[in-house]
């Protein structure tokens, strides 16, 4: 019988890759010999002292609702006994030590247990628990027959274990994949433009510390282009070939701060349905780029300070602690010291982050680098947006473009250039010059700023013939009127088309025509010397 019982049980439980079925399966033919209710495979995990239920089989397919816990040491202990030594009887589970010990995780009262543990080759793995309800439900020929089939049961366990774990790596592989995808999507591929002396600066300091591993700080207002410093120092670094992973903390709600930078475990939460790693594993080997670091709340905060200073993370839901080799770079464009005086930021956090931090200066310090910034930024554009030979600005309108201080620095003059390509009917960009106070991104105070920005501009372009400027205190929209009539006279009336005001003025038709609807020009006998509009 005994050898009858073996075959039968060696294929059902070697049947399926899902030890589930195949538990379910072995359970079934079992109980032809045993008077077994429930049978439970589980398994022990050093590292964390947990034990995890692999499968679970009944009479009615009934689930085992467990929540493998962290047992306390001397129950693990007991636990790591128990799959080192022989088959267990145990006659009465209220009456056993080892059996009461598992009391508050699984029902153990009044049940008789075979214990059958499970090794391979001196590598234990676990156990195989067959139970019945009552006292003395099994005898010693009931424990032989259990103890012949350990081999296969054991054989089965390290499979379905193994396959497991190609499984989750399979999943894990997938979320990776699809993560760098995203990745990809936003990736920074812009270069360093300019050579302004502020910038020259800012690039010698990202030389200097691109070679090192110490946490650096970018700091500068809004669209000066810290992420582009921050992936140049990554470019330049040792750690160039390993992953760049940004994150914008503002972007990420309170409640899955945790969870995006240091991962969280399987049943960590509600809807933590897989294990997941955070940003910075993902960063493992390569850089991470905190960006708007200003915005983490005050307890994120906590947590990363320890990681700098430990360089060890633990996943939301674990106690156990991962080393992370990473470079973190961060960058705000608020004023941290102040923040800190106000309690919204940890001065202890402030001080390991403002070890060695880099201003990035302003466009409006960058007079000098707004041309070639221009100039890429259309070149750039154009071939995103499908622009076989980029247009170029006007010189007149390029002047006008260096007056302006750019309050929304780098970023605005993007979209004002994708704007203007989008619009673009010529060879000369029209860039709205005498539009751009009326913008939908301009508010009172920038439109402002813009009429000092192109006063000194403008009145050189509107000089009279004799060469003297409108005086200082002339209104702006009487320096526009002027020069918009001299162009007019250039171009003999002139409006669209080549060599006609709007082009020579790096405008658009339409818009030139509304501008001088609002500022009463007329194109008269004098202007148009007999061309027509």
């Amino acid at each position: 019988m005994t050898s009858d019982f073996f075959r039968e049980v060696t294929l059902l439980i070697c049947s399926s890759l899902d030890i589930r079925q195949s538990l379910q399966r072995s359970l079934r033919y079992m109980q032809k010999f045993l008077p077994i209710d429930e049978a439970l495979i589980s398994l022990a995990d050093p590292e964390t002292q947990r034990w995890h239920l692999l499968a679970h089989a009944t009479q009615n397919f009934a689930p085992l609702a467990i929540d493998p816990p962290v047992l306390p040491p001397k129950i693990y202990s007991g636990y790591l006994n128990a799959i080192r030594g022989n088959t267990k009887l145990i006659a009465d589970t209220e009456l056993d030590d080892f059996a009461r010990s598992f009391e508050p995780y699984v029902k153990n009262k009044g049940f008789s247990e075979i214990i059958l543990p499970l090794r391979i080759e001196e590598h234990d793995l676990g156990l195989l628990a067959l139970r019945a309800k009552g006292k003395n439900r099994f005898s010693k020929e009931h424990v032989d027959l259990v103890t012949s089939v350990r081999e296969p049961f054991s054989i089965a366990t390290a499979n379905a274990t193994r396959h497991k774990k190609l499984l989750d790596l399979k999943e894990r592989l997938d979320q990776d994949n699809r993560f760098l995808k995203n990745e990809l999507r936003g990736q920074v591929t812009e270069e360093v433009i300019g050579e302004s002396g502020s910038l020259a600066n800012v690039m010698k300091m990202v030389k200097q510390v691109s070679r090192l591993n110490n946490t650096v700080l970018l700091l500068g207002e809004t669209g000066t282009g810290k992420e582009i410093i921050a992936n140049a120092i990554h470019r330049l670094s040792p750690r160039k070939d390993a992953p760049f992973i940004k994150v914008n903390c503002g972007a990420i709600p309170e409640s899955l701060v945790d969870s995006e930078l240091f991962g969280h475990e399987k049943g960590a939460f509600s809807g933590a349905v897989n294990q997941k790693p955070g940003r910075f594993e993902r960063a493992e080997g390569g850089t991470l780029f905190l960006d708007e670091i200003g915005e983490l709340p005050l307890p994120v905060q906590v947590r990363l300070l320890r990681v700098l200073q430990s360089r060890e993370i633990e996943r939301v839901g674990s106690t156990k602690s991962i080393p992370v080799n990473i470079r973190i770079i961060a960058a705000t464009h608020r004023d941290l010291q102040k923040m800190v005086a106000e309690k919204f930021f940890r001065e202890d956090l402030w001080f390991r982050l403002n070890a060695y931090p880099i201003l990035i200066p302003p466009v409006r310090q960058r007079g000098e680098d707004i041309p070639a910034l221009l100039e890429y930024l259309i070149r750039t554009k154009s071939k995103e947006l499908g622009f076989r030979n980029p247009p170029e600005i006007s010189p007149g309108a390029m002047e006008c473009l260096e007056q302006y201080s750019w309050p929304g620095n780098v970023r605005e003059m993007e979209n004002v250039v994708e704007r203007a390509l989008i619009q673009n009917r010529g060879r000369i960009l029209s860039l709205d010059l005498f539009n751009l106070t009326e913008s939908s991104n301009c508010s009172s105070s920038r439109s402002g700023d813009m009429e000092r920005c192109l006063f000194p501009c403008l009145s050189r372009l509107s000089q009279t013939t004799e060469g003297d400027p409108p005086p200082e205190t002339t209104n702006l929209d009487v320096i526009v009127q002027q020069h918009i009539r001299r162009v007019l006279k250039m171009a003999g009336g002139k409006i669209h088309g080549p060599n006609g005001a709007a082009e020579l003025l790096g405008t658009n038709a339409s818009t030139l025509r509304s501008r001088m609807k609002k500022l009463g020009i007329v194109v008269d006998a004098k202007i148009r010397r007999g061309a027509s509009i």
